[in-house]
């Protein structure tokens, strides 16, 4: 397997900010950041600051499998009429990228749609909805209506919302939908019940590619019972896992660590320091991808602002990261208990 390439790419955006087509077009088509090129002029000072806030989306295996899978199952279900075409799950620990390749896959397909389409095609190719909190039929409905447009009033009923979703979904040619957070779906509840229904029959009645993404999916209530049973039998995951340190004669970590370093634009940093302190960083991050991504993001801003334009181990270990990784790294120390009698 090749190592990871660095390619540029917006930096994924609040999920609500692409849950409109409008949002989600610009998301799609926003010229990405570009990792300095040999011979450019020196950027600014504010310019550099602004490139590692977004910086580059690494291309890892996760992600060309998930694009792979994608379009495979595309064309396999582009003649199925009978039944739910075969569906994704795209599942894993919180900050392992799963959000982060749902978006990536949706941008190239929206832009291969884009390159092909001709003058006056106004159709959609893809859809990217998040299962709200407490997800019940009807807010999951309005969710898919918002994105289209779709006009949705409190008088409403679901039927009447999954009519107009599914007409319009249809008329506009929706080719792929995007169903990020499907770990808050739990089928145990009777609204939650009640979603996993409209969901399945949704798939049902939309001639689109189906791809979930959510937390630890496998483990979560979304698999259990027969509404579980139906969707795992749909579904291949995809384990958008944390990296491991070693795999065979690859170091899949070390090779992340390098296509990072080599985006970054900072006129002191030494290059292959970073892949040096892999053993550090895996442990110091759980081989996340979202902890790693943030935490050479921030040092390399830090950097920019002290002037020492270099990231090194002292400033790694400074910078505190989101607390699942520091609850890894720095796990409390337990009280020790004093025996009664002693002093």
């Amino acid at each position: 397997m090749k190592s990871p390439e660095t390619t540029p790419a917006v930096e994924e955006p609040a999920s609500g900010a692409v849950t409109t087509f409008d949002t989600f077009a610009r998301f799609a088509a926003t010229a990405p950041p570009a990792p300095p090129q040999p011979g450019q002029a020196p950027r600014s000072l504010e310019e550099r600051l602004a490139y590692h806030s977004q910086f580059v989306t690494v291309r890892t295996p996760a992600i060309e499998n998930l694009s792979r899978s994608v379009r495979t199952l595309m064309i396999l279900g582009r003649h199925q009429h009978v039944t739910a075409r075969p569906s994704l799950i795209v599942t894993g620990p919180a900050t392992t990228g799963k959000t982060t390749a749902l978006l990536e896959v949706g941008r190239t397909c929206h832009l291969a749609h884009t390159r092909r389409a001709h003058p006056g095609d106004d159709s959609v190719p893809v859809a990217y909805v998040l299962v709200p909190p407490g997800a019940t039929a009807k807010t999951l409905a309005c969710e898919f209506a918002r994105f289209l447009g779709i006009p949705v009033t409190t008088r409403m009923t679901t039927a009447q919302i999954t009519t107009a979703v599914c007409h319009t979904y249809t008329a506009a040619g929706v080719k792929l939908v995007l169903i990020d957070e499907i770990h808050r779906l739990n089928p145990r509840t009777s609204s939650g019940a009640e979603a996993a229904d409209w969901l399945k029959d949704l798939t049902e009645r939309v001639g689109a590619t189906f791809v979930y993404a959510g937390i630890d999916v496998t483990a979560s209530a979304v698999f259990t019972g027969v509404r579980g049973a139906q969707l795992a039998g749909r579904a291949s995951l995809i384990d958008c896992g944390a990296l491991p340190a070693r795999a065979g004669e690859r170091e899949p970590f070390r090779e992340l660590i390098a296509a990072l370093e080599a985006a970054l634009d900072l006129h002191a940093h030494r290059t292959g320091s970073l892949p040096r302190l892999a053993s550090y960083l895996h442990e110091r991050t759980a081989g996340r991808i979202g902890s790693l991504s943030r935490l050479i993001r921030q040092a390399a801003i830090e950097a920019l602002l002290d002037g020492s334009e270099r990231i090194t181990k002292t400033l790694l270990d400074g910078i505190s990261l989101d607390h699942l990784a520091e609850e890894h790294y720095r796990p409390r120390t337990p009280t020790r208990r004093t025996r009664p009698g002693s002093r």
